[in-house]
């Protein structure tokens, strides 16, 4: 399970669909191979309040966190990593070249002995499978 959570300025929502951009991160998570599709968790929140860098209010910003069960091979984070990031670079890069953006990704482990999980989406994707 990788959980990729997008916290952004509300002040890009005019320039960004937001929804695409998470389709497009979900796309690339699953792209990289490291991470089990029934898993995959992307979400976007804008921040109620922002101030950044030299307060002008043009300037916006989109940090993206992915949290992801411990236990994978340092490489396949690091490749997994690029991978997504280039993929939000890409998306963006249009938007970067006529506007103030600041891109940032971190991705964590979650420790899985205090993470429990249930659900039942991997049931239904199998029946949606036959």
């Amino acid at each position: 399970m990788p959980h990729l959570t997008i916290d952004y300025s509300p002040n890009l929502e005019a320039d960004i669909d937001m929804a695409a951009f998470c389709n497009h991160l979900r796309i690339a998570a699953i792209d990289t191979g490291v991470f089990p599709v029934a898993g995959i968790r992307v979400r976007a929140f804008a921040a109620s309040h922002v101030s950044i860098a030299d307060g002008d209010p043009q300037h916006g910003y989109i940090d993206i966190s992915i949290r992801l069960r411990a236990g994978r091979l340092q490489e396949r984070k690091d490749s997994a990593t690029r991978a997504i990031f280039a993929a939000a670079k890409t998306f963006l890069e249009p938007i970067m070249q006529r506007r103030s953006l600041a891109l940032s990704m971190e991705m964590r482990d979650i420790d899985p002995e205090l993470s429990p999980k249930c659900g039942t989406i991997r049931d239904h994707m199998q029946k949606a499978d036959q």
